[in-house]
């Protein structure tokens, strides 16, 4: 009630106001701010696709890593121990730390990616100063940093499966690429759901990593939803706008959830 209704119901409360830190003046001014979001605010449109494509790039990117490495790592082979201990690593790694290190490592002549790169004769971009590529490196560094959280997920979801069912299909001739798209993958529908469910949220919360890459540059290219807000409230002081900016990141988050969680029926395997 205090840390989560509280603040839910403030946040609406203000999104229908306007509020200055700076001078501390309010005054209700109803549905304005949402009206001048979609009508006035030339960077919103910029911002929502940003929020978006960030998205649409790092859950997809995400789960296909953690799930290749959740059924790499279940094989039974030597090292798999160090090999899942390396991968979850940057999990617990201080998300600031692992930023930093990241926008060191992409710098343009001097970074290591592009020193490496440089070795096999290619001249590696400026990652965080092109527009385009400075997207890309946001999504793939981000997803290094979380794979290992649904890796585990899956890694225990692929433990709980019945191993007779691929038993059965290796005696009645079936290969490694058929058993897997036919047996494990169905069965892992209700895991598969849920961690598209969180990865989905906690993109769309990602804010200090941006923050620390890219700043939202260049060029708003990397400004997201959330780091807009943070903008509009704490560099311009327009709390009042700043919430209704935030109520729109619940609305979408909520509808993205809903409409993930009541699809689950057509693509969640029901054992009878």
């Amino acid at each position: 009630l205090i840390f989560v209704i509280g603040p839910l119901i403030a946040v609406f409360i203000y999104s229908l106001q306007e509020r200055n830190l700076l001078t501390g003046q309010v005054d209700f001014v109803g549905m304005t701010n949402f009206t001048n979001m979609f009508t006035a605010d030339p960077l919103f449109g910029k911002v929502v696709g940003n929020t978006l494509l960030f998205t649409l790039g790092l859950v997809p990117l995400n789960i296909i890593l953690s799930l290749g490495l959740a059924v790499a790592l279940t094989s039974k082979l030597r090292g798999t121990t160090i090999f899942r201990t390396v991968f979850f690593a940057p999990v617990v790694t201080s998300a600031v730390a692992w930023a930093i290190v990241w926008k060191f490592m992409l710098q343009h002549e001097s970074g290591t990616v592009n020193q490496y790169l440089a070795l096999i004769g290619i001249d590696g971009p400026n990652w965080l100063r092109e527009p385009a590529w400075a997207m890309v490196s946001v999504i793939v560094t981000r997803a290094l940093k979380n794979m290992g959280l649904n890796m585990i997920i899956f890694m225990a979801a692929l433990a709980s499966l019945p191993k007779s069912y691929n038993e059965a299909a290796l005696v009645d001739g079936a290969n490694s690429r058929q058993i897997f798209r036919k047996i494990p993958l169905p069965l892992l529908a209700p895991t598969t759901v849920m961690v598209v469910i969180i990865t989905v949220i906690g993109s769309l919360k990602v804010f200090d990593h941006i923050v620390l890459l890219t700043g939202g540059g260049p060029a708003n290219s990397t400004m997201v939803l959330v780091n807009y807000i943070y903008h509009q409230g704490f560099q311009f002081f327009e709390t009042g706008y700043a919430s209704a900016l935030a109520v729109v990141l619940f609305i979408v988050t909520l509808t993205l959830t809903l409409i993930q969680w009541s699809l689950r029926r057509r693509f969640v395997y029901n054992e009878q």
